[in-house]
């Protein structure tokens, strides 16, 4: 199937979106049922073990025997995909890779961007590390932007999906995906019989309070996390003095997983996220681990999609090239409500921490 043209309008993502997004949630089950196939055969042996020692290293990050799975059924995906029309795809094991029809049948590399196929970036496993381990869910993000003849950019993303792979005692998995400009919209599905409920809109709630829920600012590199803690505590002590809020329930969650994380603002169990390893690591002239453009990139369009405010460290338009190696931060805020309520309180506390 060829891709629609004017895919930058409207009726383009429309029809994007018909035509790819039933093929990225099969994607992503496909991935699903890889991933949490290894990990049960894991957990019954009593190897879970295995799974959490490094395999290698990709174009992007560390991998580990649980990804192994997932990037093969990412890969067979691919070239299915590419027997059928050509597309560029990016993954963090294995960075751009262009394939379209062979001749002959099957599918081929090609040798760039230029063939009019789309633009797709996916996050196998995003929350390895919890997943692994049999302790938490990880999310698949998948990002899919129109034709081009160059690496796309955070503001080409046309259709996001987020969908969820449980740990090995899960029932269900939620599914979220969005088309830009169309909304978001949500489904659960049943992880013992693999069928899908019916899709559902997926909207912000527009509650701008300033406690009782989930505030987390992420502090998963070890050498950010005072500088982090320190901007955190100056937040929340403007939060308690200016607007009253009952700090002592404002909760933390360190899920380590930003697709997750922008999952979670969506759903609005997350009142807001702030991830501000890049930002801080920046000022220090050091780097640091941070997030990547595929954790986050499809995952953005869903909660912007949603109605959440997704921005810089400091509140500015997020863009990015999509790639495996430019560093990311953001920060989430549920609705515009809260954003108007607490940004300011966030921006003062940046600024406070970049004078001391």
């Amino acid at each position: 199937m060829s891709t629609p043209p004017g895919t930058g309008s409207i009726a383009g993502i429309d029809a994007l979106d018909r035509a790819w997004t039933p093929r990225l949630l099969e994607l992503a089950g496909a991935i699903r049922r890889a991933a949490r196939g290894r990990l049960r055969d894991a957990v019954a042996a009593g190897r879970l073990d295995e799974l959490m020692r490094p395999h290698g290293h990709g174009a992007g990050d560390v991998t580990y025997g649980i990804d192994v799975p997932a990037e093969d059924a990412l890969t067979a995906w691919m070239r299915a995909q590419g027997a059928r029309a050509p597309l560029s795809l990016l993954s963090e094991d294995a960075g751009w890779r262009h394939v379209g029809p062979a001749p002959g049948g099957g599918a081929r590399a090609l040798g760039g961007f230029d063939h009019g196929g789309p633009r797709i970036v996916v996050d196998p496993i995003d929350g390895t590390r919890n997943l692994m381990a049999d302790l938490r869910s990880a999310w698949t993000v998948i990002a899919l932007c129109p034709p081009g003849t160059g690496e796309p950019r955070q503001r080409d993303v046309a259709l996001g999906v987020v969908s969820e792979i449980p740990d090995s005692r899960g029932a269900l998995a939620r599914e979220l995906h969005a088309a830009r400009g169309l909304g978001a919209r949500r489904r659960d599905v049943a992880l013992d019989t693999g069928r899908a409920g019916d899709a559902r809109p997926l909207r912000a709630d527009a509650d701008g309070r300033a406690d009782h829920g989930y505030f987390p600012f992420f502090r998963y590199m070890a050498d950010l996390r005072p500088a982090i803690a320190a901007v955190e505590a100056a937040f929340f002590a403007r939060l308690e003095r200016d607007e009253g809020a009952e700090v002592r329930s404002c909760y933390d969650d360190q899920h380590i997983s930003n697709g997750g994380q922008l999952a979670l603002l969506a759903l609005g169990t997350y009142r807001m996220i702030a991830d501000l390893r890049a930002e801080l690591a920046a000022r220090r002239g050091r780097a640091t681990l941070t997030s990547k453009p595929y954790d986050v990139c499809g995952a953005i369009l869903v909660a912007e999609q949603a109605g959440c405010a997704v921005t810089d460290a400091t509140g500015g338009a997020l863009d990015f090239p999509l790639d495996t190696h430019t560093p990311v931060g953001f920060v989430g805020w549920h609705n515009a409500a809260t954003r108007a309520r607490l940004e300011r309180h966030l921006l003062a506390a940046l600024a406070q921490a970049a004078r001391e």
